[in-house]
């Protein structure tokens, strides 16, 4: 199969539609052609177009700022361009930093995530933008886990936050452009929003089958098996246990000092879920929860990807953890900014968590969702763009 030509691809073979135009860029490192040069630079080569600011995500512009870190807005190095930081005090494009343009273009690789940051940035960008009548250019990019599958709990009302400000399960199966025509429409922003949609790519391809390069979309997502587990076992960062932050493998990697990894890995496999296996593992995070402390947990690995419930994974592995160590094992009492608990804000609902304490099966757990689950399913084909 040829590779997959992204929307920045699409978009230099038209430069006519920049022609004129006065462009704030929202990206990361993550934003480049098939060819590693950054959009950035492939848009600033282009004759006649302006780049008047870039906007950056968690995790900054050039990708270096820890996870929960506020992202300071600063001047680009490389090319003298003011940045505005959207994460920390900011999430919202303010006016001033609006004025003198009039187009933003978003080009930033998402994980297929609901607990992944970047896509409440595009959000509220284009947000700011219906405000000031400024259109926005999503150029798309693939859904790295494929566009397929969907799995787990939509939020419930009043449970919003920045890792999950809308009504979608912790994998929605869309590309970042089909999401925000989901959201331009379904949430009411109503922007003039423009997708630079895709070449070569179908709803069931993962990111290894595309072609592209894999660039870390954030520090502690180094590689497409660490995304492919992701919505599973980030559930553990609602918990003291160590979600693997700090190690060579972060979320594939769960454990705490107290934990028994042998029994545990033992738990996990006698339940049979599809497409992972589990063994034991040791290890010391180097940052995060239990820095320096030796810790006993387990290594989650993929089996047949196209099977793995990651959601209803990540639920096993801490049912499992209760069941073994009901009197070490802890929720957070709260999340990192002090408000509803982490793990609360993450499943997108107050429930699931008194029912896995009061020891509910995880495949009746699993049963609340799923009318929920179809209907978003059914919302979503509409704004479907492969």
């Amino acid at each position: 199969m040829a590779t997959t030509q992204t929307g920045i691809d699409i978009l230099l073979r038209k430069p006519s539609l920049l022609k004129g135009r006065k462009i704030g860029l929202v990206t990361n490192p993550t934003g480049m052609t098939r060819d590693l040069r950054s959009t950035v630079d492939a848009l600033a080569a282009l004759k006649g177009v302006t780049i008047r600011a870039l906007f950056g995500p968690e995790h900054g512009v050039r990708g270096e700022i820890q996870d929960g870190l506020e992202v300071a807005s600063s001047v680009d190095a490389a090319t003298g361009l003011p940045v505005h930081s959207l994460y920390g005090k900011t999430l919202k494009p303010t006016r001033e930093m609006l004025d003198d343009i009039d187009l933003l273009i978003y080009d930033i690789q998402d994980v297929g995530c609901r607990y992944y940051t970047y896509l409440y940035t595009l959000s509220y960008v284009m947000e700011a933008a219906a405000e000031r009548d400024i259109e926005v250019m999503v150029l798309d990019r693939p859904d790295p886990i494929n566009g397929v599958q969907a799995d787990g709990p939509l939020i419930e009302p009043g449970i919003t936050s920045f890792v999950g400000r809308y009504p979608i399960p912790p994998r929605y199966g869309m590309t970042i452009g089909e999401f925000a025509r989901y959201a331009n429409t379904e949430f009411e922003i109503f922007c003039n929003l423009t997708v630079v949609q895709m070449d070569n790519w179908t709803r069931e391809m993962w990111f290894d089958q595309t072609g592209l390069p894999w660039v870390t979309p954030s520090p502690n997502l180094p590689t497409l098996e660490c995304a492919a587990i992701y919505p599973g076992p980030c559930l553990f960062e609602g918990t003291t246990m160590s979600e693997g932050r700090g190690t060579t493998h972060p979320f594939e990697w769960i454990g705490a000092p107290w934990l028994n990894g042998a029994a545990l890995a033992h738990e996990l496999n006698t339940r049979n879920l599809p497409g992972v296996k589990f063994r034991p593992q040791f290890f010391a995070p180097t940052y995060s929860k239990h820095a320096g402390v030796a810790c006993s947990g387990v290594q989650v690995h993929i089996t047949n990807r196209d099977k793995v419930k990651t959601f209803e994974l990540g639920l096993h592995m801490i049912d499992a953890c209760i069941k073994l160590h009901p009197r070490e094992f802890e929720f957070l009492k709260t999340s990192w900014e002090g408000k509803t608990p982490h793990f609360d804000l993450l499943t997108g609902n107050t429930h699931i968590k008194p029912d896995l304490l009061n020891r509910k099966p995880v495949s009746e757990i699993a049963k609340t969702w799923q009318k929920d689950l179809r209907g978003f399913l059914r919302r979503r084909k509409e704004y479907l763009l492969y």
